[in-house]
């Protein structure tokens, strides 16, 4: 575990929230405050890379094998919490989970009910393969997306994406049910959106809106038999508020 010491915490938070989120180095090896600002300012940033590549599983791997269960749901692996894949189980799906990599045609040739694009890290434009895959598969069968997934399915729609200036992060994000009217408490883990107005522009219709800062948290695209949340529904420990959405997924499978 590494902890921090000689340091201001209260400034810190402060700074962050006028500058917004920033590359930091915690460091064992070095207490020059020079050297590991220049180690921070060479470090990667977040934007442009994909990180989805660092992650990624190069096998498939069967989760479910849901003997007597009639619904079949490829689940795309760039990065996915095992609490998604657990609750299509629980849903009545049985789940084969599939690299990123994996090519729309070999999707579809395990004739999936379904499809799951899940969470992952890092900027959702840079992952370039999974956005063309996407295209492929839209329309041909019910997709579901979760928190990346929103944003990689947002994309392939040919809506865009941006960095939040602060992600959201923890356990108690209030959200705005367009369509209910009901307050979601969600649990969010993202440092990247999905711009509204672009979605609109190709069809998308927002379901799901941030109440801290208004972004956008859920589209759905009718004719394309999608949708998706920016949040995580499937939360645990957290919030249940949102776990209907995979009944939802479900019902249009």
């Amino acid at each position: 575990m590494v902890g921090i010491s000689h340091i201001d915490t209260r400034a810190l938070t402060r700074r962050l929230r006028v500058a917004g989120a920033m590359r930091g180095v915690l460091s064992t090896e070095h207490s020059d405050p020079g050297v590991l600002v220049a180690l921070a300012r060479k470090s990667d940033a977040m934007s442009g890379r994909n990180l989805v590549a660092e992650v990624a599983p190069q096998r498939d791997r069967v989760w479910n094998e849901g003997r007597g269960l009639t619904r079949r749901v490829i689940a795309v692996d760039c990065g996915i919490k095992h609490n998604i894949l657990r609750m299509l189980a629980e849903s009545g799906a049985a789940v084969t989970v599939m690299p990123p990599n994996t090519s729309a045609g070999a999707i579809l040739e395990r004739q999936p009910h379904g499809i799951l694009i899940g969470n992952g890290p890092g900027d959702p434009a840079a992952v370039t393969g999974v956005i063309a895959m996407l295209r492929e598969l839209i329309g041909r069968v019910p997709i579901f997306g979760i928190c990346l997934g929103h944003q990689l399915l947002a994309l392939a729609l040919g809506a865009e994406t941006y960095k939040l200036k602060f992600g959201h992060h923890g356990a108690y994000h209030a959200v705005l049910n367009n369509e209910t009217g009901r307050v979601e408490i969600t649990s969010q883990n993202h440092g990247f959106a999905v711009d509204e107005k672009s979605l609109e522009k190709i069809g998308g219709r927002p379901t799901h809106i941030n109440l801290y800062d208004r972004s956008l948290e859920g589209f759905e695209h009718r004719d394309k038999r999608l949708f998706a949340v920016q949040y995580h529904p499937e939360s645990a420990p957290g919030p249940h508020d949102s776990r209907y959405l995979f009944e939802r997924f479900a019902g249009q499978m």
